[in-house]
C-alpha cells in the first residue's frame, strides 16, 4: 500500500518501482541531477581493456590520478593560482572526504548554508557538532545575503559548509563573494568547506569555482566528485583540494589506504581528459537551461529561480496544489521529479528537476503545462 506521505530521492528508483509498479528502467529520472549523456564514450570503449589491472594493488599515492585531476581543474587558470598535486586528496566518493575532514577539524559548532544536501548534517551530527543553519530566502531569490551571513559567523563557529552551486536552489556564489567570505572566516579561524559537485555545469566555471582561491586561503577545502557531471556514481570517486599542508598531511596519514579501486582510478584518468565529452555536456546543459527557462516563462502556475547548475527549482503558485501532487502527476507518466518539501526551509510548494535531453525535457514540460 502506498504511503501518501512517502518521499523519494533521485537514487530511489527501486523504491519507486516497488511503490508504483513502474520498472526502474522505464523511469525518466529528473531527480538524480546526473549528466544525461551517460558515461564518457572514451571510457566505455577503453576501460574494459584495463581489466587485468585488478590483479595489482592501486598506487597507494594515486599519483597518476592526482596529476589528471590537477590538469583538469587547472585548465584556464592563471599560473600563480594553479593547484598542485600535493594539495589533492582522493577518496571513495565526496561523502568519504566530507566525513574525513569533519573528523579532523572536529567542529564544536558548524554553520550550514540551507536548504541543502542532508549528508553534511548527518556527518556533523555523527561527530557531535552543534549545527546551525544560515537560510537562503525565497524573498531574496535564494541569493546569499552577505551582511546577514557575517552576523551569523561568530567566533564560536569552527566550520562553514557551503554547496556551490547549491542543491536544491541551483543558486551560486561568485568567486569574488566567496573570497570575501573566506577572508572573513579566516580572521575568525573558521574553516570553509565548499562542495563543488555541480560547478562544472555552470555557464562559466571560473566565475564560480573556489579553486583559484586555494593559494590565498588556508581555511578553504574544496570537494568535488564524478557522480553528477561524469555520470558515474557507481565508481565512487571524489577528490578534495586543500592548501593547508598540516591538515592534508594529517588526513593523508590517518585515512585508510586504497579506498579507491584501481578501475575507478583508471576511469578517472580517462574521464578527466575526455575534452569532447566535457564540451558536449556543457553545450547541452547550457542550451537546455536557457530553452527551459523560456518555456517556463509561459507557464503562469509556476515560478522558477535562476539556475546556475544543471537543475532548476520551481515554486508552485496554486495554493491548492502541492509538490507531492505534482510529483504524483509526473510519476504516473514515468517521470520522476524531486518533491522538495523535505528540504529544511522549503515547504510543500517547491519541486526540482534536472535538465536531460531535449526530447525528455519536452515530455516533462508538457506535463507541467497541464497544471
Amino acid at each position: 500500500m502506498i504511503n501518501p506521505k512517502e518521499h523519494f530521492h533521485g537514487s530511489d528508483l527501486e523504491k519507486i518501482e516497488k511503490y508504483y509498479g513502474i520498472k526502474k528502467e522505464d523511469i525518466i529520472n529528473f531527480a538524480g541531477n546526473v549528466n544525461p549523456l551517460g558515461i564518457s564514450p572514451v571510457l566505455r570503449r577503453t576501460l574494459s581493456g584495463h581489466i587485468d589491472a585488478i590483479t595489482d594493488y592501486p598506487d597507494r599515492e594515486y599519483t597518476s590520478l592526482r596529476k589528471s585531476i590537477a590538469a583538469y581543474v587547472n585548465k584556464d587558470m592563471q599560473s600563480e593560482k594553479k593547484c598542485s598535486i600535493e594539495h589533492i586528496l582522493v577518496g571513495n566518493g565526496s561523502t568519504e572526504l566530507i566525513s574525513l575532514f569533519i573528523q579532523f577539524i572536529k567542529p564544536k559548532k558548524a554553520l550550514i548554508l540551507s536548504p541543502t544536501y542532508s549528508e553534511y548534517e548527518r556527518e556533523l551530527t555523527l561527530g557531535g557538532s552543534r549545527i546551525e543553519y544560515f537560510p537562503l530566502k525565497k524573498e531574496e531569490n535564494f541569493i546569499i545575503n552577505l551582511p546577514a551571513l557575517k552576523e551569523s559567523l561568530d567566533n564560536s563557529c569552527d566550520l562553514f559548509v557551503i554547496c556551490n552551486p547549491n542543491n536544491p536552489t541551483s543558486s551560486a556564489i561568485d568567486t569574488d563573494t566567496m573570497a570575501e567570505i573566506l577572508s572573513f572566516c579566516r580572521d575568525r579561524n573558521i574553516y570553509c568547506m565548499v562542495d563543488e559537485t555541480y560547478v562544472e555545469f555552470t555557464p562559466d566555471i571560473s566565475c564560480v569555482t573556489s579553486v583559484s582561491l586555494l593559494s590565498s586561503y588556508k581555511n578553504l577545502i574544496v570537494i568535488r566528485g564524478i557522480s553528477k557531471f561524469f555520470a558515474a556514481p557507481g565508481l565512487r570517486l571524489g577528490y578534495a583540494l586543500v592548501s593547508d599542508d598540516v591538515l592534508i598531511s594529517l588526513v593523508n596519514e590517518r585515512k585508510n589506504p586504497w579506498t579507491i579501486n584501481i578501475l575507478a582510478s583508471l576511469a578517472g584518468e580517462i574521464m578527466f581528459s575526455d575534452e569532447e565529452y566535457i564540451k558536449e555536456t556543457r553545450s547541452l546543459i547550457s542550451g537546455e537551461r536557457n530553452r527551459i527557462k523560456h518555456e517556463l516563462d509561459r507557464i503562469p502556475g509556476l515560478k522558477y529561480y535562476e539556475p546556475a547548475a544543471n537543475f532548476i527549482l520551481l515554486q508552485i503558485k496554486n495554493a491548492d496544489l502541492t509538490s507531492h501532487d505534482l510529483f504524483e502527476r509526473a510519476i504516473r507518466k514515468s517521470m520522476m521529479i524531486r518533491d522538495c518539501s523535505t528540504f529544511t526551509g522549503l515547504g510543500s510548494q517547491f519541486i526540482r528537476f534536472c535538465f536531460l535531453t531535449r526530447e525528455n525535457n519536452d515530455k516533462l514540460l508538457d506535463c507541467l503545462k497541464e497544471i
